[in-house]
């Protein structure tokens, strides 16, 4: 998974569960975080 692919599944995931005008949809919420759990953590760079 890219860095902007990562990037958008967090942005979705966000959305789903604070938007109130979306419908949470408990098995989508799921699956996005099976996607993103597998991903290596990154390391902040310091500036």
């Amino acid at each position: 998974m890219t860095e902007r692919e990562f990037e958008a599944k967090l942005a979705e995931l966000d959305r789903l569960l604070n938007d109130p005008e979306i419908r949470m949809d408990p098995e989508h919420v799921w699956a996005l975080l099976a996607e993103i759990s597998t991903q290596e953590p990154r390391v902040l760079a310091e500036a």
